[in-house]
């Protein structure tokens, strides 16, 4: 499980990085808070924000749940997945809103087979 936990703490490192973008956003565009409109720029940095936190709700307890019920090295693994999945969300996003959709599309697949595998490994505990 150690491995599990490192990469749901590298998943929490990125969303800081994500957190900064965004003050640095709000700085350069004189975006006071709590604005959260102004600058597209801005704005774009502030969903890429959100929609990580939006994601990492569903992924940290999936993740760990898969890795404690099903696989911790499979679970590890997707987790990596996660992580290279928010970047490209946020590379696209950031440079495009359109081309956000790769990313978003293998978070959300990463997040349901987390989900999934995390039921079927707790099922099969309780059986």
């Amino acid at each position: 499980m150690e491995l599990v936990i490192l990469v749901v703490l590298l998943a929490l490192v990125e969303y800081i990085v994500f957190t900064a973008l965004v003050g640095q956003a709000r700085a350069k565009h004189h975006i006071l808070a709590p604005a959260t409109t102004g600058h597209p720029n801005f704005e774009r940095a502030y969903r890429v924000h959100q929609n990580t936190l939006e994601n990492l709700i569903v992924f940290i307890p999936a993740d760990l749940a898969f890795g404690c019920y099903l696989s911790a090295r499979w679970a590890a693994a997707l987790g990596v997945v996660f992580i290279v999945a928010r970047v490209i969300y946020a590379v696209g996003y950031l440079r495009d809103p359109q081309k956000r959709g790769p990313g978003a599309g293998l978070t959300g697949i990463t997040n349901v087979v987390l989900v999934l595998g995390a039921i079927v490994g707790v099922v099969r505990a309780l059986i």
